[in-house]
């Protein structure tokens, strides 16, 4: 009876696969990928019921007649099967395995034609039993954490939908596809474990070529041990700039994956600006095969199918779900996936399960979002056999918000023995605090440097400082200027700093985001300590020098006014320069920083869209508003518009888009070419005759006398007239 129900038909109409072993092929992918938070039966089950509605009647008359039209609605019959059940995350997600997880809605108010669960409940279907002739559906129960917080049941059904929605792609590409692409073809974690010890032990055993060397070598011990011998758990790595961090976290993470038989190793970068750095250390060491960068300007993103190698291929395949051992990511794609609905961003978090994630530069986790990120981490740890390492010289003192969300664990451990001490004996730089000169006195005071660096809060600013250096090694990095300008500047100015020629370098906050320079002084506009601290970690990065010889000044500028965004973190580091004035780079002074910060801020500002609050009342009214919250945690919120360049290969790209070309892969290849700016700016240029606008309100700049390569696109223009395309 098999044969006479089909789920799917090749494209050359030759072979077909059955509901039935469709449905067994994708219980089993999923039922596999439970099994790594220990729900592998719950995860058959979903696989079983996705697609009974293909049953029906009307499903196999579309499915057999090319010349049918309409749409037939199959997820709802399963969703019905599992909410008689009492399985509601089975309901959700079988409802929502094309679609995206729908809201749950009101099950008094909501008609049948409501897109909620409780809607589609209440629809009609078209017979669908024959499934119980060919389907044995397992007895299973859900996990008590389940009916104990709305916001666990939320994360665990996107954990299951994840399971389903990835097996059922699989599923379906290995039937369509006949010859399926490789998949999965990486090495195992005691591989890469053997590897990271290779590189470790030679460290290890050379003699210490300075004392900075032997501190870094008991780091690496303490991490190698503490991977080797402690349980599954929630931890920080609190590392001095220039401890080695980055080398030190991969070696507990293997060390710990080994020992806790764990299937991956994900690191979670705040900023795009270092993942291919990152990845390519890891690469190098563990081999590029074995190593996924995923993120929008990844290089196998910018490439069109037929433009891919096969490695390309593998890469993109992989960052569909994550299959590879050691993934690096953004915090924008991780976070935002792990409160997503739709199936493309949730299907992956299967494989975040039994995983070790170390989230680096720990302190720049957004307020905004604060407790719902740390709510989700906690989630991971307790409940999908995680371990979660808050990595970062600037520990953020988030240990409270652990308490309350990982109620009677253990608190914080820190893998790093001695850590304050650490910080007294790694000190690469000296502060001195400035407090407030004239833009000319700075200016004459950079002058007098041969090689420096100045970050200032506003681009204004920093473009005014560099039209006062000499013309000789100056450089501005703002987000006035493209990415691909900024990798050239920043090529430059590595160079001209290892051969001792002139460089003076003024740049807002970007610089601090892991670029790794090193220069002999530094200045910092005042602004939240970890700001301050982060700039100081381009200073003397190296240790070459003395932490005398190596000055980080803090500075005001008279007649600035107090940006308004920063109010609240200049009101902290003021509370921290009076309490901690001679020791603001050691830990008490940088977690009373922080807990400042916080209670500036106010409670309310730690989640400022009411995330937990939706998850248990509903937002807006609906219950287990998946659609909802996903559209409301969005990290990067800001009413930017993008302007691309016609610089370099941008000429072409833009051209391209003119001619009415679009695709993923120009866009992506146009990102490096292209600028955000804020609405009154962008008004400005267009007024001033010098955008083209395009349809999806970014714009191609017409006036390239307005951009320059040094110092990006110009702030001041006058008024004309802007065209439309």
């Amino acid at each position: 009876m098999a044969d006479l129900f089909d789920a799917h038909i090749s494209e050359d109409g030759l072979r077909r696969q059955s509901v039935a072993d469709h449905l067994t092929g994708t219980a089993e992918r999923a039922a596999r990928f439970a099994a790594a938070f220990d729900q592998e039966q719950l995860g058959r089950a979903a696989g079983l019921m996705h697609d009974i509605g293909k049953y029906s009647g009307d499903f196999q008359r579309r499915i057999h007649d090319p010349q049918h039209s309409g749409r037939v609605d199959h997820s709802t019959a399963g969703a019905k099967e599992a909410y008689a059940r009492g399985l509601y995350p089975l309901a959700f997600a079988v409802a929502g395995h094309h679609a995206g997880l729908p809201d749950g809605g009101s099950p008094k108010v909501d008609t049948a034609q409501a897109s909620t669960l409780f809607g589609r409940l209440k629809r009609e279907l078209p017979a669908y039993d024959a499934w119980r002739q060919e389907i044995d559906l397992p007895a299973v129960e859900l996990p008590g954490f389940c009916a104990q917080s709305s916001f666990s049941l939320m994360f665990f059904t996107r954990m299951l939908y994840s399971c389903l929605v990835d097996a059922d792609y699989l599923d379906t590409e290995a039937f369509m596809e006949n010859d399926p692409p490789p998949r999965g073809e990486s090495d195992p974690i005691p591989a890469l474990l053997h590897r990271m010890r290779s590189k470790a032990t030679s460290w290890l055993n050379a003699p210490p070529s300075t004392p900075l060397n032997e501190k870094r070598n008991q780091v690496l011990r303490a991490c190698m041990s503490a991977g080797a011998a402690w349980q599954r758990g929630a931890y920080t790595l609190t590392v001095p700039t220039g401890g080695g961090k980055t080398f030190d976290s991969l070696a507990f993470a293997l060390e710990h994956a080994a020992h806790n038989h764990m299937d991956r190793i994900i690191y979670v970068i705040p900023y795009t600006s270092i993942i291919d750095q990152t990845a390519a250390v890891f690469s190098d060491l563990l081999g590029a095969e074995n190593v996924l960068a995923h993120h929008a300007g990844a290089d196998y993103q910018l490439l069109e199918e037929q433009e891919m190698s096969p490695a390309d291929y593998r890469r993109a395949l992989a960052a569909e779900n994550w299959d590879a051992p050691v993934i690096v990511t953004t915090a924008v794609q991780f976070f935002q996936s792990l409160y997503a609905s739709r199936s493309s961003r949730c299907r992956k978090l299967h494989n975040i399960a039994n995983s070790v994630i170390i989230f680096d530069e720990a302190q720049t986790l957004p307020l905004a979002y604060l407790r719902p990120c740390i709510a989700a981490i906690a989630e991971l740890v307790r409940h999908s056999r995680t371990t979660a390492v808050l990595c970062t010289a600037t520990q953020p003192a988030l240990d409270p918000f652990f308490e309350e969300f990982l109620p009677g664990s253990a608190p914080l451990q820190e893998i790093c023995p001695n850590a304050a001490a650490l910080y007294t004996a790694l000190r690469r730089t000296t502060l001195h605090d400035l407090d407030e000169l004239s833009a000319e006195a700075l200016g004459a005071r950079l002058c007098g440097h041969e090689q420096v660096l100045c970050v200032v809060n506003r681009r204004e600013q920093a473009q005014e400082l560099y039209a006062a250096l000499p013309a000789e090694g100056r450089y501005c990095l703002t987000t006035l200027l493209c990415a691909a300008d900024r990798r050239r500047q920043l090529a430059e100015i590595r160079q001209r700093l290892q051969a001792g020629l002139p460089c003076r370098v003024v740049s807002t906050s970007l610089i601090e985001a892991g670029v790794d320079v090193d220069f002999p002084a530094a200045y910092r506009e005042a602004t939240g300590l970890d700001s301050i601290l982060q700039t100081a970690g381009r200073c003397n990065r190296e240790g070459r020098r003395g932490a005398a010889e190596s000055p980080v000044y803090v500075f005001a500028i008279s007649g600035n006014p107090d940006p308004p965004m920063l109010a609240q973190n200049l009101a902290a580091w003021k509370h921290v320069r009076r309490t901690w004035p001679n020791a603001l780079d050691l830990p008490p002074a940088i977690q009373g920083y922080f807990t400042k910060l916080r209670l500036v801020k106010g409670a309310a500002a730690l989640d400022q869209k009411g995330i937990l609050h939706a998850c248990v009342e509903g937002a807006e009214g609906p219950l287990l508003p998946f659609s909802q919250i996903a559209n409301e945690f969005t990290f990067i919120d800001t009413p930017t518009r993008t302007i691309h360049l016609p610089i370099g290969e941008g000429a072409s790209l833009c051209r391209a888009l003119q001619g009415g070309a679009r695709s993923r892969a120009l866009f992506r290849k146009l990102g490096i070419y292209s600028v955000a700016v804020y609405p009154k700016h962008f008004d400005a240029l267009y007024h001033a005759g010098a955008l083209t606008l395009l349809e999806d309100n970014s714009a191609i700049l017409s006036n390239t006398s307005l951009y320059d390569p040094g110092t990006g696109l110009a702030m001041d223009v006058e008024a004309g007239e802007g065209f439309f395309l």
